[in-house]
């Protein structure tokens, strides 16, 4: 085992327990604020409802302290920006005042639309340590549609630079960003609240040095980090010893459509110690559907995560001690320039599905079946007819299932793993901010695999233009349906579909809509696709179906035809099931 790092400059004895306890809530008190803080201020439903942020402190030299968590794959870009950080102005440059920004896609992991503000802390003269904030926000320029084949064409782009120094701020670099967006005073807006959130944390951090002394502080944050480490370290070594792999595709990269993309993922357990080997992930694309190398270290440490301490507070770099990433460069999760990254948050979210798969066979109590995998987000664009203003809108992230365990059923109309939490934007906001009408937001019955345990059910939501408007959605997973594990089923996958007024039939069954022309009446169809069923069908529980029936999310017909369990008049027809079950056994 490594031995417990610390900060070059800490000579003092670690604190004791009490001490360590009491700094471990206030870093979740203070991340916590700073996030309550960006969605209470925010002035786009991205970041207040659909939680498309992430808040964070960090070490002097960029070690995760605390996450206040809205995406939980920004982990490692936060990072890496407060490592970048230093790498261009070095401990030196930096001062006390200075706030940083840069939306980096290659450093960042995401897309330009996620711009990262940070702020150094000092106590007592010396750089203490980063409060962070990364943020999406809906327009920063480039072209409208999603359809890029280059960074290029995807908007500005900041390099590491200081949006304030010491307390003064570059005016000229916010010109610039107000210049090359179509939504200024959106953009400004957020730009505020991502400010207020940076300087909360730098705030809140500041007052527990003071009060305890910055020795004591950054000495608890060592012990918790050493901690997570041990826990982590401890369910490693339930993991069985040896090398696990596994396979899944996405469609395509939305430039070649039909054409799949390559997933594979390799695992490697030894001892106390376990390895995500990405070397065989598929290479950069010429779509827009790569992630910078950011994303393939976070793909391992989300997984790694619900592995190994799902519950060990606050996220912190301890917890990852024990994980080693192999990314190659030039990868779909390691691009390089001028790779086009607009859709960075598809691909790895199957990453991630892919490495439970691997350990399904190790570790069956702890993996779980495959997700929907997909924001199935709608963007939209045009003039509104009320105020003859130009709005950019979005539908989703849509719910959708989620796998099913070895011992429960998956959850219905949860949000992808990318977005870490289910928040489904109100129907009313939207319909009050743009020319939409949902006309329907439902669970989709049948939707979930079947298995011992079901996966969870998607969702559909039906959006009816009331004016001219155009689409732009960039779905997957529909031919690489959520797979079920152990004998389950697969759930059913994503689906769009677009119906023309009057027509009554579906004009476009696809995943890829590229600006798309909707007329007032006109219907979007976004399908969110079902979890994967765990275990076998027939081993269902006889009474779990009928409630599945009962609540609509099985049919009778597949209760029949999948699960061999007969309802008729609402009961179990005993015998009808025991002789059916016992021919299909047969």
């Amino acid at each position: 085992m490594p031995a417990p790092s610390a900060p070059p400059d800490l000579d003092t004895p670690r604190p004791d327990a009490v001490l360590t306890e009491i700094v471990r809530n206030g870093v979740l008190a203070v991340t916590e604020e700073m996030k309550t803080n960006l969605m209470r201020t925010a002035y786009n439903m991205i970041i207040y409802e659909a939680l498309d942020f992430t808040v964070g402190l960090f070490t002097a030299d960029g070690q995760t302290v605390s996450i206040g968590i809205g995406l939980p794959s920004f982990i490692r870009g936060m990072a890496n920006t407060i490592k970048a950080n230093l790498d261009r102005y070095g401990s030196d440059g930096i001062e006390p005042g200075d706030i940083l920004v840069t939306n980096d896609a290659y450093i960042t992991g995401s897309h330009l639309n996620h711009f990262t503000f940070s702020q150094p802390i000092f106590f007592d003269g010396r750089l203490t340590a980063w409060a962070c904030c990364m943020a999406h926000w809906p327009d920063v320029g480039g072209a409208l549609g999603g359809v890029t084949s280059d960074i290029y064409a995807e908007g500005i782009q900041i390099p590491v630079l200081k949006y304030q120094r010491a307390g003064v701020v570059n005016e000229d670099l916010v010109e610039i960003i107000r210049t090359n967006v179509r939504l200024p005073e959106r953009a400004m807006g957020d730009l505020r609240a991502q400010i207020v959130a940076v300087t909360t944390g730098a705030r809140r951090f500041s007052e527990l040095l003071e009060r305890y002394g910055r020795g004591p502080v950054l000495g608890a944050i060592m012990n918790i980090m050493d901690q997570s480490e041990a826990a982590a370290r401890q369910r490693t070594l339930s993991i069985p010893d040896g090398v696990y792999e596994a396979e899944s595709f996405m469609d395509d990269d939305g430039l070649d459509i039909g054409r799949p993309v390559p997933i594979k993922v390799r695992v490697i357990k030894q001892g106390d110690e376990l390895t995500v080997d990405l070397s065989d992930i598929s290479p950069q694309v010429r779509g827009f559907f790569n992630s910078g190398p950011s994303t393939g270290y976070s793909c391992a440490q989300v997984a790694y995560k619900c592995l190994t301490s799902p519950t060990d507070y606050p996220i912190n770099e301890g917890s990852f001690r024990p994980l080693k990433v192999i990314v190659p460069q030039g990868t779909v999760v390691s691009a390089i320039k001028p790779a086009a990254m607009r859709k960075w948050m598809t691909f790895p979210m199957t990453v991630v599905d892919t490495i439970f798969k691997a350990l399904a066979s190790a570790i069956p109590d702890r993996t779980i079946a495959a997700h929907h995998a997909d924001l199935v987000i709608a963007m939209f664009h045009g003039i509104a007819p009320a105020d003859g203003q130009f709005f950019i809108g979005f539908i989703g992230p849509t719910g959708g299932g989620w796998g099913a365990k070895q011992s429960a059923d998956g959850m219905s109309g949860v949000v992808c793993s990318n977005d870490g939490d289910t928040h489904n934007s109100p129907c009313e906001q939207l319909e009050s901010k743009y020319p939409i009408l949902i006309e329907r937001h439902a669970l989709r019955p049948d939707s979930g695999g079947a298995g011992k345990y079901r996966g969870g059910l998607g969702t559909e939501v039906v959006v009816r233009a009331r004016s001219t408007l155009s689409v732009d959605v960039q779905a997957d997973r529909m031919q690489c349906a959520p797979w079920g594990l152990h004998g389950g089923h697969a759930g059913l996958p994503n689906e769009v579909v677009v119906t023309r007024h009057g027509s009554g039939r579906p004009e476009t069954v696809a995943g890829k809509i590229r600006n798309e022309r909707l007329k007032a009446g006109d219907t979007l169809h976004l399908r969110a696709g079902g979890g994967g069923g765990f275990g076998p069908p027939a081993e269902r529980d006889p009474e779990s179906v009928l409630d599945d029936v009962r609540q609509g999310y099985v049919s009778a017909g597949n209760a029949r035809d999948v699960y061999q369990v007969v309802i008729v008049d609402d009961r179990i027809d005993v015998t009808a099931t025991r002789r059916l079950r016992q021919d299909a056994r047969r």
